[in-house]
């Protein structure tokens, strides 16, 4: 061979974006959306649901804040209802997702109890492929464990409701248990450590059972537990157009068992463009904190966000991490209701002047962002902002952010391919306009390099 493999790849690579590049003006002259975004960001309407919104604003007033709808019900009142009533929230958040309404007293303590039932993985199976089949990223570890988990589901292809609701309840049970013990695995045989697995323990909330499984003490105080509990609340459901919950359309179209469907959009969400922004904005605030020797000095802290704006600072890409959405504008109610938490737990942790210095930021960068960029609607922190620093109070590792959100997810991911499969639509197929030049077969001894 004239060129090795790596010269071969090269090549390829070179002629695979020279042939693949589309004139970006074609897009304006054939109107395609591209993303399926309009200028300003919006998702172009692909479809219709029930299970959840997210509005910029309130209807007829721009400059109102933003709201996070659950089946008809927003979410901060839900937040309220049960912080208000100290209890956990996010059993009642999935039942409410899949069910389409909250539940009576009793239909909870049951629905909590049936969770806990199915909050267990068999030993060879955590033996095998959580532990024998190790990865150094956690996502790719819990879609490698519920693609395992179709060979154990003698109904792994029925795509009935009743069996499609069983196969999310099992996976939103043991979704923790993958999460920790991938987690575990990785430590044991990728960072020297020890390995410790705990057993799930049905009588606790998602919230408990993950902080006990992850902790080798297994402690944790209640407002730990708690604020787990609100992110994993906050994050369940975000519409059906974020792209790990429209990937979980498209490809239960197609009819593909419940696995297929859950891992594919594991796969969407471990995309750092998804659910990997929190963790972003905590190695983001780490540089933040050695650079700026004044917490408290406003200028210092506008001087390096302007160096993050022109790819002066961190990772050179020109973004504050967790500032900005593509739908909320004014403000990202999740962001309302998790700050005002997460200063509790600071505070409780002895980090109220870094709470401060969060807040700092949030207040300075939209007016920086809007100075230096030129904008099509306002910008606000959204919630992978605190959820990043939340997490580092909590003692979760950066490599279990991502995780913890497809924690939560998971209950929306399932109520959208039950809605999917219950409305018996056709097969996703958007169309895509080709640009290509026509052009002729060349005989093989007339081509160049013959």
């Amino acid at each position: 061979m004239e060129k090795n493999e790596s010269q071969w790849i090269e090549r390829l690579s070179a002629m695979a974006a020279a042939s693949s590049q589309v004139d970006s003006a074609l897009y304006a002259k054939y109107d395609v959306k591209r993303g399926l975004r309009d200028v300003n960001g919006k998702g172009v309407l692909a479809g219709l649901t029930q299970i959840g919104d997210v509005q910029a604003h309130p209807e007829g007033d721009e400059s109102g804040p933003g709201h996070l709808i659950y089946r008809g019900m927003d979410v901060e009142d839900l937040v309220a209802g049960f912080l208000g009533e100290g209890r956990p929230g996010f059993e009642e958040t999935v039942y409410l997702l899949l069910a389409g309404e909250l539940p009576g007293g009793a239909e909870l303590a049951e629905f909590r109890e049936l969770l806990g039932s199915y909050r267990a993985l068999p030993d060879d199976f955590v033996h095998d492929s959580l532990l024998k089949l190790s990865s150094r990223d956690m996502m790719n570890a819990m879609a490698q464990s519920i693609l395992a988990m179709y060979v154990l589901d003698e109904r792994a292809d029925d795509v009935s409701l009743p069996n499609v609701m069983r196969q999310c309840l099992k996976l939103t049970a043991t979704f923790p248990l993958l999460a920790a013990y991938s987690y575990q695995a990785y430590v044991y045989y990728y960072g020297k450590g020890s390995l410790v697995i705990h057993a799930p323990r049905p009588e606790l909330s998602t919230a408990e059972n993950f902080l006990h499984m992850l902790r080798n003490d297994s402690r944790y105080t209640p407002l730990e537990a708690q604020l787990l509990d609100l992110a994993l609340v906050l994050h369940a459901e975000h519409g059906g157009g974020n792209n790990s919950s429209f990937t979980t359309h498209v490809v239960t179209s197609s009819l593909t068992d419940t696995y297929s469907a859950i891992a594919a959009a594991m796969g969407s969400l471990k995309g750092p463009r998804h659910g990997g922004a929190n963790a972003k904005v905590v190695a983001m605030f780490a540089e933040l904190k050695r650079e700026v020797k004044d917490w408290t000095d406003e200028k210092q802290i506008a001087d390096y966000l302007q160096r993050l704006l022109k790819k002066e600072a961190f990772d050179r890409a020109g973004l504050i991490y967790g500032i900005g959405h593509a739908v909320y504008s004014t403000s990202d109610p999740r962001t309302i209701v998790l700050r005002g938490q997460v200063e509790k737990l600071a505070a409780e942790k002895g980090l109220a002047e870094e709470m401060a210095l969060y807040e700092r930021v949030e207040r300075l960068a939209p007016e920086i962002i809007g100075h230096e960029r030129k904008m099509y609607k306002g910008v606000s922190a959204n919630v992978d902002f605190y959820s990043g620093f939340l997490y580092r109070l909590l003692e979760i590792p950066p490599e279990l952010f991502t995780p913890i959100f497809a924690m939560a997810r998971i209950a929306g991911w399932s109520a959208h391919r039950l809605e999917e499969l219950a409305n018996g639509g056709k097969i996703i197929r958007p169309a895509y306009k080709s640009v290509a030049p026509r052009r002729s077969y060349v005989p093989l001894a007339a081509r160049a390099g013959a």
